[in-house]
C-alpha cells in the first residue's frame, strides 16, 4: 500500500489518480471538509481515508506501506499562525520521516520554492547553498527548516529511509485545485476572470526595473509533477534535494495571453495595484535549475506553458468534468 498525506488536495489527488490507474492500493490521510474535495478522489477513491487526527493510531498499528508520498501541508503563503504551521509542516514531516526510518519505507516530501525567497541566492537545489536561502514568509520558513534538518540527519549518518527525496514545487497548475481558494493557481484565477468578461487582472510591478506584468514564474503542468513523483516510485535508488519545476521562467503576461488563446478570446489585460499583504513576500521571478534532477536520472520532458494551459482549460475548465 502506499500512504499519501494531503491525498484529497490537488497535488495529492492527481497522483491518487495515477497510482490507481497502475493499480496501487492506496491510503490518504486528509480530510474532505465542506469544499468539494470529495470530488477529487470521486472517480478514484482510496482503500482508506484516515483523518489526521487519527494518523498516529494508523501508523501504530504498524501498516504494510512500500511508500508515503508527504504532501500534507500548511500552504497558504499568507499563513500567520507559527505554531500550527510548525506541527504541520515540521513536527509532522519529522514524525514521518522517523516512522519511515525505523520501518524501511521510501519517502518522497513536498518542500517548496518558496524557500528561495526573493531569489537573490539563485534558484539552485544544491544542498550545500542551503543555509544562504531567506524565505520570505512562513510558509517558506517551515519548508526550509526541514529541509535544513533532513540534510543534517543525513549529514550525521543518522537514521534514514531507504529512499528519501524532497522536492521543491514550483507554480504547480491543473485540475483539482478548485478548493484552494487564494491559493489557487493563476491560470484559474484568470480563466474565471475571461470567463465573466471580464479581463485579466495582473498585478503591477512593484520594482522601478521591472515592467507590469514581466513578473516571471516557473510554472509547471501539475501532470509534469505527478510524473516525476511516479519516476520516483520506480527508481528507488534516487534520494536527495530535487527542483522540481520546469527550469524556464515565463511571464504573467504569457500565462495571460496564453489563457486567451485556449479560451479563444482577445487578449484584454487590465493592470491592477499588488495588495499590501503581498509587499515585500511576492516572488517576482522564479526559474529553477533541474541539473541535479536529470543528473539523478529523470529523463521525461515537461509541457510547455501554452500546451498545458490549453489542456487545463479545454480538457477540464471548459468541459462536462473538470476534475482528474
Amino acid at each position: 500500500m502506499i500512504l499519501i498525506t494531503g491525498g484529497t488536495g490537488f497535488i495529492g489527488s492527481y497522483l491518487q489518480a495515477e497510482l490507481t490507474k497502475r493499480g496501487h492500493r492506496t491510503a490518504i490521510v486528509d480530510w474532505l471538509g465542506n469544499e468539494g474535495k470529495w470530488r477529487n478522489i470521486a472517480g478514484h477513491p482510496p482503500a482508506q481515508l484516515i483523518a489526521p487526527e487519527a494518523l498516529e493510531a494508523f501508523l501504530a498499528t504498524d501498516p504494510a506501506i512500500e511508500m508515503v508520498y508527504h504532501l500534507g501541508a500548511i500552504s497558504e503563503t499568507t499563513a500567520t499562525d507559527g505554531d500550527v504551521v510548525w506541527r504541520t509542516n515540521v513536527a509532522l514531516s519529522r514524525r514521518l520521516w522517523d516512522w519511515c526510518a525505523a520501518r524501511k519505507v521510501r519517502l518522497v516530501y513536498a518542500s517548496s520554492a518558496a524557500t528561495y525567497g526573493d531569489g537573490a541566492q539563485g534558484f539552485d537545489d544544491d544542498p550545500a547553498l542551503l543555509r544562504t536561502l531567506k524565505p520570505l514568509n512562513l510558509y517558506g520558513w517551515s519548508k526550509h527548516v526541514f529541509d535544513l534538518e533532513v540534510m543534517k540527519l543525513v549529514a550525521d549518518a543518522r537514521a534514514v529511509p531507504p529512499q528519501w527525496v524532497g522536492l521543491k514545487f514550483f507554480n504547480v497548475y491543473g485540475p483539482n485545485e478548485y478548493h484552494k481558494g487564494r491559493m489557487i493557481s493563476v491560470v484559474k484565477v484568470k480563466y474565471d476572470e475571461l470567463a465573466a468578461g471580464a479581463p485579466a487582472r495582473l498585478f503591477r510591478s512593484d520594482q522601478p526595473d521591472l515592467a507590469d506584468g514581466a513578473q516571471a514564474r516557473d510554472f509547471i503542468w501539475v501532470g509534469d509533477v505527478v510524473d516525476v513523483m511516479l519516476w520516483l516510485l520506480d527508481a528507488p535508488q534516487v534520494s536527495g534535494l530535487f527542483n522540481l519545476g520546469t527550469g524556464t521562467a515565463r511571464t504573467y503576461l504569457d500565462l495571460a495571453h496564453a489563457v486567451c488563446d485556449a479560451m479563444g478570446v482577445a487578449h484584454r489585460i487590465e493592470f491592477i495595484d499588488m495588495p499590501a499583504a503581498l509587499k515585500g513576500q511576492y516572488q517576482s521571478f522564479t526559474q529553477g535549475s533541474m541539473d541535479r534532477l536529470r543528473t539523478a536520472g529523470y529523463a521525461g520532458q515537461f509541457t510547455s506553458l501554452e500546451d498545458g494551459i490549453r489542456n487545463y482549460v479545454q480538457a477540464y475548465l471548459m468541459s462536462d468534468n473538470a476534475y482528474h
